[in-house]
């Protein structure tokens, strides 16, 4: 059954056209990623469909009886409990309800009930609850008014009335932006087991992949329906256009030669007549088709110098407000190349870790060491509320680097696509996408040797986020992420580190461990003891592995400071060898030393590189 049908839609905004002469159709059961570049008319589109905007033509028929259902721009903020206004989004079942309280007509009380039984009135509590658990409330949150909440936990609770509903046809437009880590994997479960058709506009790469069916790519006003998730249609697209730059390339070369002929010999009498027949097989030639590739976005973080490890060291330390302490007997330790995210639910003390380690707050307890020549560039997920609304990027550098010339500003912005015309703009008229860049450039003005990025991806559309994935591949200093987005952790951290329960204890497993442990404590229930004990001798099982393999992982970190150490002097040889003068400059034997040297460089580095494969191997195996 065809759920959503869009023929020949037009819309236009400002004289510009976003739709023309648009086409799409999505079944029942079909998830569809919608996709395209910002300000392509995405969000547009589905103001569109829930009729919200009139379009100026064609048709959009959603199919009889069907439910739609999409997230409010805000959810209510009264004195009525999170669960009340998720179950009130049924409008049907409290109708119902209301009616059976009332109606004296007994013939009608049966054909209420019966309805009400048909919808699952009775389970709609426990369903509205778990959908709220899932999305981060407890019940005692459930229970509370939702003026209480600020307005990110508000837009859950606005994704959660959409979710109960339970409608033939979802409408999702970027549901991943208020949720943590924990939730986001909650709602691609969710996802991944709702039964009817949904359109999600999202740049979470992640969830593009791993719970759409389709992709629908809004370009130059149309939209192409692609089969699979979004890794097939990155995959498809680059091969067309390849296919379409080779077809480009063909017949640009046929138009030369024959224009070529034609003037060559247009005012020849002999060869007019061909010639006249080659401007006609000239115009039959197909146009060049325009290759459209959007601007590549590439960031580049600034090279900090190296330090010593650690850079940072925690030895039972506590950190809090002044109250009771957030965090409690906290054993860390940074190192230069570390790449750590932090997982936890949202209110478990993330922010408050990296505040700590940033330098932003104060240890209440403990041993806290940092290096002296430490930088830390510390990215916060609000600091865009407190940019210069007046000011533009280029001001807002200058000030935080008040000895660089305005040359040196420009570039440090540049290095994240804030090039000359968008430094000048002022901060009202910049996406949230820019602004999420020019808070990037702040934090990396100084070079620093620590990154902590809280939530910054929240405004990068797909393309900028892979720009942050290999800047940070690039960067070579050390790396602290809290951030919702997997596919984020999976390519740039290789460590992970839980906050919960009042303390940061280092994660043994990737996020698919993280995802298994999430579902094993949401079965909870009867066997929760039975569970627990069974993760306590897991993790009893995980201590002993490591104590035992701490002399391997020692020798591995020696053996790798080694290679090092041995590169940095092999390259420091080779580069006076390669030097002229330094033949002028030094003894024959000066240089036969070098070279010699240079041989037992690389006959150590051969033999700790086999002992560093023996010693990956045993580790492996442990």
């Amino acid at each position: 059954m065809t759920v959503l049908t869009i023929r020949d839609l037009t819309i236009r905004i400002a004289g510009r056209n976003l739709l023309d002469g648009a086409n799409l159709q999505i079944d029942d059961g079909r998830k569809v990623g919608l996709v395209g570049r910002n300000g392509a008319g995405k969000s547009t589109l589905l103001r569109a469909i829930t009729h919200e905007l009139q379009p100026d033509g064609g048709e959009i028929r959603l199919a009889a009886r069907a439910r739609m259902a999409h997230v409010a721009q805000e959810a209510p903020g009264g004195d009525e409990p999170l669960l009340d206004i998720v179950l009130a989004a049924d409008t049907e079942r409290a109708g119902l309800l209301a009616e059976a309280d009332s109606h004296p007509d007994p013939t009608r009380l049966a054909e209420i009930h019966d309805r009400l039984i048909g919808i699952r009135a009775d389970s709609a509590p426990a369903r509205a609850g778990a959908i709220l658990s899932g999305l981060g409330f407890d019940a005692a949150a459930q229970a509370r008014p939702s003026r209480e909440f600020s307005g990110g936990w508000r837009m859950r609770v606005a994704l959660a009335r959409a979710l109960f509903l339970e409608p033939e046809l979802l409408l999702l437009d970027e549901p991943t932006n208020h949720l943590d880590l924990e939730a986001t994997m909650w709602l691609e479960g969710w996802l991944s087991r709702f039964p009817g058709a949904a359109i999600v506009v999202s740049h979470d790469r992640g969830l593009l992949e791993r719970c759409v069916d389709s992709i629908a790519h809004l370009d130059r006003a149309q939209i192409t329906l692609y089969q699979g998730n979004f890794a097939n249609f990155v995959r498809i697209r680059a091969e067309r256009m390849a296919q379409q730059a080779a077809q480009n390339v063909r017949i640009a070369a046929e138009r030369a030669h024959i224009q070529s002929f034609v003037d060559r010999f247009r005012a020849k009498a002999t060869k007019a007549r061909q010639a006249q027949s080659r401007l006609k097989a000239l115009e039959r030639l197909p146009p060049i088709e325009a290759v459209v590739e959007d601007h590549p976005v590439r960031f580049a973080f600034p090279a900090p110098e190296e330090l010593a490890p650690p850079i940072l060291s925690l030895t039972g330390c506590s950190v809090g407000y002044g109250g009771p302490p957030i965090l409690k007997g906290m054993n860390l330790r940074l190192d230069p190349d570390d790449r750590i995210a932090l997982l936890g639910a949202n209110g478990n003390g993330k922010s408050t870790l990296a505040k700590l380690l940033a330098g932003r707050l104060q240890p209440e307890g403990g041993a806290y060491f940092r290096n002296k020549a430490l930088r830390v560039g510390y990215f916060a997920q609000h600091q865009a509320e407190e940019l210069d609304l007046a000011g533009t990027p280029l001001t807002h550098m200058q000030a935080a680097l008040p000895k660089a010339t305005e040359t040196q500003c420009r570039a440090q912005l540049a290095r994240f696509g804030l090039d000359a015309d968008r430094a000048d703009n002022r901060i009202t008229a910049l996406s949230g996408g820019e602004k999420a860049r020019l808070l990037l450039a702040l934090t990396t003005r100084d070079a620093p040797q620590l990154l902590i990025l809280d939530e910054p991806t929240n405004h990068l559309d797909i393309d900028a986020r892979e720009a942050l994935v290999k800047a940070l591949a690039d960067y070579p200093g050390a790396v602290v992420l809290i951030t919702h987005d997997p596919h984020l952790v999976e390519l740039a951290a290789d460590r992970l580190w839980l906050v919960a329960d009042g303390a940061v204890t280092p994660f043994d497993g990737d996020l698919d461990d993280y995802r298994a442990l999430l579902a094993e404590r949401a079965r909870g229930g009867a066997s929760k003891g039975e569970a627990g004990g069974a993760r306590a001798g897991a993790r009893r099982e995980r201590a002993g592995t490591r104590v035992a393999t701490a002399p391997l992982r020692a020798r591995l970190k020696e053996v790798e400071a080694a290679l090092e150490r041995l590169a940095r002097e092999d390259a420091l040889i080779e580069k006076r060898l390669s030097d002229p003068t330094t033949y002028a400059r030094f003894k024959p034997e000066d240089i036969t030393w070098a070279n010699t040297r240079r041989a037992a460089i690389a006959k150590d580095v051969a033999a700790l590189e086999e002992e560093w494969l023996d010693l990956s191997a045993q580790l492996e195996a442990a």
